[in-house]
């Protein structure tokens, strides 16, 4: 989803791990005393995660409440660098982390290689979890490979300040009614914008705004039964085309392909208006944005609910501290460092204790001109509807079709229709 120019090398990578890892043999957690006491040796864990997860902090308090542990912390700028090395490694069999950050979207290729990461069920974290967090990172046969860490449902952040200029609303309440609850109110109020800001973009980048747009969908790419159906699909040939002419045809987007330079970049010069927002969101436009006045969050999305994103905590078997790992991963995931990670970083928990909390749903983010962002984020969860089912070939597909739409959007190298048989023969050369 993101960094799309890293397809084919993590096709490869993907290729190489699934060779690799076929006929494993069975699981060496129960050896390497996964569930068992954790020792009071002095150990040092590595913990390899991506973007924002909130953890800084965090890592300092574990190790000051457990005086001999040293965390190193190895932070990848994308979830594609960060899948490229953990697929690379896993394969290798040495070289991970004692805890991998997993994103959701790519968490269905390691689930085929279960012996590969500890069992983390354990009866004191039974129920801890969304029901549908949980169930995503459960085998067939019952092993919780990963502790969730945040879920990623999604409002709309905007830049104030640009939307003044223009004359139209800025205050959340009036902005989250000016934008609606459909995609197309959303697309008409940034052509508004834009014949009143012609030197702004309304959006930031069209790969984001199809991703939210089809994480709306029930189906994308695959069938349960592992049929592809991403070519064929006329709902995501729809969304693909909607969202470019969109960006094409009305001009509404920066042609900004997001998480590259040029688009951190755009938050400091005023490029776009609006950028879709999950809560992990927050932390990184905090950082990209810095010094600029006027963010704020509208407590709305387009088309409904919707959910991007969220992540996961993985010990691998290769690691040779996995009991200190597992009490790590636990502790980083409990509810209360949940909502701490949350005030740091935005990134909203997927813990039902801390879902329920009055000092979650009182968090405040004085960057975003003081926005009840708990509250925002807590409503914008319950607004998600559709889960869509992710299987083995999602990543990759969705890399595609990211490449697909930044030729379009970004390169201006291909027009819609050339670009989408470029995806087609992409999809079945996988």
């Amino acid at each position: 989803m993101k960094n799309p120019s890293k397809f084919s090398v993590l096709s490869a990578a993907a290729a190489c791990l699934a060779l690799s890892l076929t006929g494993c043999g069975s699981s060496s957690a129960e050896k390497a005393g996964v569930n068992g006491a954790t020792g009071s040796e002095p150990v040092t864990l590595t913990v390899g995660t991506f973007n924002e997860f909130g953890y800084e902090a965090l890592f300092e308090e574990y190790e000051a409440l457990n005086p001999n542990v040293t965390i190193e912390h190895k932070k990848a700028a994308t979830t594609n660098e960060a899948r490229d090395n953990l697929t690379t490694r896993l394969a290798a069999g040495s070289g991970l982390s004692d805890i991998e950050a997993v994103e959701v979207d790519w968490l269905p290729e390691l689930l085929q290689y279960p012996d590969r990461f500890a069992d983390l069920s354990d009866p004191a974290v039974e129920g801890r979890w969304l029901d549908w967090k949980a169930e995503a990172a459960t085998t067939d046969d019952g092993k919780l490979l990963g502790y969730g860490t945040d879920s990623g449902p999604e409002a709309v952040c905007y830049n104030a300040e640009l939307l003044k200029k223009a004359g139209m609303p800025s205050e959340r309440g009036e902005v989250a009614k000016m934008l609606g609850t459909t995609w197309d109110s959303y697309f008409e109020a940034g052509k508004a914008f834009k014949a009143a800001s012609p030197d702004s973009a309304w959006f930031d980048s069209a790969g984001a705004i199809y991703q939210g747009m089809s994480n709306q969908l029930e189906k994308v790419y695959e069938e349960e039964d592992g049929t592809v159906i991403a070519t064929e699909n006329q709902k995501v040939k729809d969304t693909y085309n909607q969202v470019l002419k969109a960006s094409t045809e009305d001009g509404l987007s920066a042609h900004l392909s997001q998480w590259s330079d040029d688009w951190a970049s755009g938050f400091q010069t005023g490029a776009f208006a609006t950028t879709l927002c999950p809560g992990w969101m927050l932390g990184v436009i905090e950082g990209n944005a810095a010094g600029v006045t006027g963010w704020d969050v509208a407590n709305v999305f387009p088309g409904g609910g919707g959910n991007w994103g969220g992540s996961y905590l993985t010990v691998p078997t290769q690691g040779e501290h996995q009991a200190e790992a597992k009490k790590l991963a636990g502790w980083l995931t409990a509810p209360e460092q949940q909502i701490k990670a949350f005030t740091a970083k935005g990134t909203f928990p997927s813990q039902k204790e801390a879902l329920e909390s009055s000092e979650l749903l009182g968090q405040t983010n004085a960057f975003f001109n003081g926005a009840p962002t708990g509250q925002i984020f807590a409503e914008r969860a319950k607004a998600v509807e559709v889960t869509p089912f992710k299987g083995t070939k999602y990543f990759a597909i969705n890399d595609a079709m990211q490449q697909a739409l930044t030729r379009v959007d970004v390169d201006k190298s291909d027009d819609a229709a050339s670009s989408w048989e470029k995806f087609v023969a992409a999809v079945k050369s996988l």
